[in-house]
C-alpha cells in the first residue's frame, strides 16, 4: 500500500511539474501583439545569447517573415550560432514538442502532430531519431487566437519526464520558448508562398523551432451537396468539407475531425481521424510496416518498441544485398541493349567491373 502511494504522489508531482507556467509577454517596444512586423536580433535583447543575427535575413525576400539559420535551416539564427550533435538534437526537440503541447493544451489553442512527427507517433508515440524537426497543425481558429493574445509571449517549461541520465540532467533546467505570429497569417492565399509558415514555437536555448500551420477551409469549393461551406469546418464525419494549408497540403475535414485524444513524447496529444489513411497518402503503405530504414540505418526493436541503430555487421549485409540488387538491375539491362541489336551479350560478366567493361565495349561498338 506504501508503495502505491509512493508511486501515485511521484506521478502527480510529475504532471504537476511538467506544466506550463504563465507566459510574459516579450515586447519592448509595446507594438501590439498581433500587429508585430518584424522582430529583429536587437528586439531580443535579453532573450537570446547571440550577439551577431545569423538568420538569414539579408538574403531572404523582403516580404517573407521568418528565417532560417544561415548555417541549418531548422535552427532559427537569432538564438542558435551553431548546430547539436543528433543526440543532443533529439533529447532537445522532445523538450521541445513537450513544452508546445502541454502549453497548447493549457491555453486552450487546438493542435495536433502531422506528418513525419505523425508516422513516428504511429509507430511508437515518439519522435524518430533521425527527425530533425517537428511537425504540427493548428484550427483556423486556434490560430486567430493565438495571434490576438499570445504573440510574442515567453512561456518557461521545466521538463519532468527523463529519458536517460544525460537527458535527466537536461531537462531539469528551466527552459524558454518564444511563440512568434506571422503577421501574414491572415492572408489564406497560396499565392503568399514566401509566408507558409504561420506561427512558430522556438527554444531560445539552442534555436530549434517547431513550424506552425493553420489548416483553413477552402471556401471555393463547394462541398459534396454543391453548398458553399460555413467559416469553420464540420466535426462530424456526415458532410466533409475541403480544407487546406499554405503550403499546398488538402484534406477533407473528416479525414481530420473528430481529433482523436492520446499521447506523444509522454505528454497529452491529439492526431487526425483518419492518420492511417493521411500517412499511406503521403508516405505510402511501406512506412506503416517496414522494420528497416535504409536511408538512416535503422531497425525497429519490437522488443524495445524503439528505433535502433544497426550494427556494423548489419549495415555491411544490408549494403551486400543493394550491391546485388544492382547487379541484377544491371544484368537486365545489359540483356535489354542486347535484344534491341538482335544478338546475344559476348559473355555473361562474371561481376561489376566486368559489367561496366561490357558496356564500354557495346558504346564503342555503338560509336
Amino acid at each position: 500500500m506504501h508503495s502505491i502511494l509512493v508511486l501515485f504522489l511521484f506521478a502527480l508531482f510529475a504532471i504537476i511539474s511538467a506544466r506550463p507556467s504563465e507566459p510574459t509577454i516579450f515586447n519592448p517596444d509595446g507594438t501590439p501583439k498581433s500587429s508585430k512586423r518584424d522582430v529583429s536580433l536587437a528586439d531580443l535583447e535579453g532573450l537570446t545569447r547571440n550577439s551577431r543575427d545569423r538568420s538569414g535575413k539579408a538574403g531572404d525576400p523582403p516580404e517573407k517573415y521568418f528565417h532560417e539559420s544561415t548555417f541549418d535551416a531548422h535552427y532559427d539564427g537569432r538564438f542558435a550560432s551553431t548546430t547539436l550533435r543528433r543526440d543532443e538534437r533529439l533529447m532537445h526537440l522532445r523538450s521541445l514538442v513537450r513544452s508546445y503541447l502541454s502549453t497548447m493544451q493549457s491555453i486552450g489553442a487546438e493542435t495536433w502532430i502531422m506528418h513525419g512527427s505523425l508516422l513516428g507517433w504511429w509507430w511508437n508515440k515518439r519522435i524518430m531519431p533521425w527527425d530533425s524537426d517537428i511537425d504540427v497543425q493548428v484550427s483556423e481558429p486556434a490560430l486567430k487566437y493565438l495571434a490576438s493574445y499570445y504573440n510574442m509571449t515567453v512561456h518557461t517549461f521545466k521538463d519532468a519526464e527523463a529519458f536517460g541520465e544525460e537527458e535527466g540532467e537536461l531537462i531539469k533546467e528551466e527552459r524558454k520558448y518564444l511563440l512568434e505570429i506571422n503577421p501574414h497569417y491572415d492572408n489564406p492565399s497560396t499565392d503568399d508562398y514566401m509566408n507558409v509558415i504561420d506561427a512558430r514555437w522556438i527554444d531560445t536555448t539552442t534555436g530549434l523551432y517547431i513550424d506552425i500551420t493553420a489548416l483553413r477551409v477552402n471556401r471555393t469549393a463547394p462541398t459534396h451537396n454543391g453548398r458553399r461551406p460555413s467559416r469553420s469546418p464540420p466535426r462530424t464525419t456526415s458532410e466533409p468539407t475541403r480544407l487546406y494549408c499554405k503550403d499546398m497540403h488538402q484534406y477533407l475535414s473528416n479525414q481530420i475531425f473528430p481529433l482523436r485524444d492520446t499521447t506523444f513524447e509522454g505528454v497529452p496529444a491529439k492526431v487526425p481521424y483518419a492518420y492511417q489513411e493521411l500517412l499511406i497518402e503521403e508516405y505510402g503503405g511501406d512506412s506503416l510496416v517496414d522494420t528497416v530504414f535504409k536511408k538512416e540505418y535503422h531497425f525497429f526493436d519490437q522488443g524495445k518498441q524503439e528505433w535502433v541503430p544497426m550494427t556494423t555487421k548489419m549495415v555491411q549485409k544490408l549494403m551486400e544485398e543493394d550491391r546485388d540488387a544492382e547487379a541484377e538491375i544491371l544484368k537486365e539491362e545489359l540483356s535489354k541493349m542486347a535484344r534491341q541489336r538482335g544478338k546475344k551479350p559476348s559473355r555473361k560478366p562474371k561481376n561489376e567491373k566486368d559489367y561496366k567493361l561490357t558496356i564500354d565495349r557495346n558504346t564503342d561498338e555503338r560509336t
